[in-house]
């Protein structure tokens, strides 16, 4: 989607791979792409109004979270954890990347909806194995939707209405989590909630409020 970016792309562009051979996640990850699964990007303009473009993956993630809703029930434990996985309890069911050129955000959304891997450092999970059973066309065809409704509300309301949104869908403040730090050592806290401009704020055991604006999380 870069190169398409790159080439004149439209915003709102969308697309989708039936498979991936080279998929991967943050920090250059591996990530398995069997058939079934939705393997989608789409490309945001940014415009010199805009929030910042990082709070792109709350976006994404409200939108997401929205429609997996639609489809699972508001009962079934989905939540939001940041900066960009969805999860139903602990397992993670998709994923969200970040990616800039220019003045193109692409935004790839990988969504476990017919198979999951079995991953030794965190559960996983599908919408199959939750007995719920959609094909990629067809989720894909409401995330559009979802994402452009959101979109427009980032771009017209600022900020706030996405963050609300999303911190009424995450995982309960008090929740503990570790945050791996790129060459550091992880930094354990207790989830307090975004700031004002989308960065997680984590409670440390002496009391101390810690900002974090990059991170790999997880909970423990």
């Amino acid at each position: 989607m870069l190169a398409a970016a790159l080439a004149g792309a439209l915003e709102g562009s969308w697309l989708r791979a039936d498979r991936q051979t080279a998929g991967r996640g943050r920090q250059g990850r591996a990530w398995e792409s069997p058939t079934g699964n939705l393997y989608a990007s789409t490309l945001v303009r940014l415009r010199p109004t805009d929030p910042p473009a990082a709070t792109l993956s709350l976006v994404a993630g409200v939108a997401l979270e929205e429609v997996v809703t639609s489809y699972l029930g508001a009962d079934r434990g989905v939540a939001l954890k940041w900066p960009n996985d969805l999860l139903i309890g602990r397992a993670k069911l998709a994923g969200i990347l970040l990616e800039r050129a220019e003045d193109a955000v692409v935004a790839g959304i990988g969504v476990n909806l017919a198979h999951h891997p079995d991953l030794p450092e965190r559960p996983t999970t599908s919408l199959a194995a939750q007995g719920v059973a959609v094909a990629p066309t067809d989720f894909i065809e409401t995330l559009a939707e979802s994402f452009a409704r959101w979109l427009r509300r980032w771009r017209g309301e600022g900020l706030a209405p996405v963050r609300d949104r999303w911190a009424a869908r995450a995982h309960p403040v008090g929740t503990a989590l570790r945050v791996g730090l790129p060459g550091g050592e992880p930094v354990d806290g207790l989830f307090e909630g975004l700031t004002g401009d989308g960065a997680l704020m984590l409670r440390l055991a002496d009391g101390r409020l810690h900002v974090m604006h990059a991170g790999d999380v997880f909970l423990v």
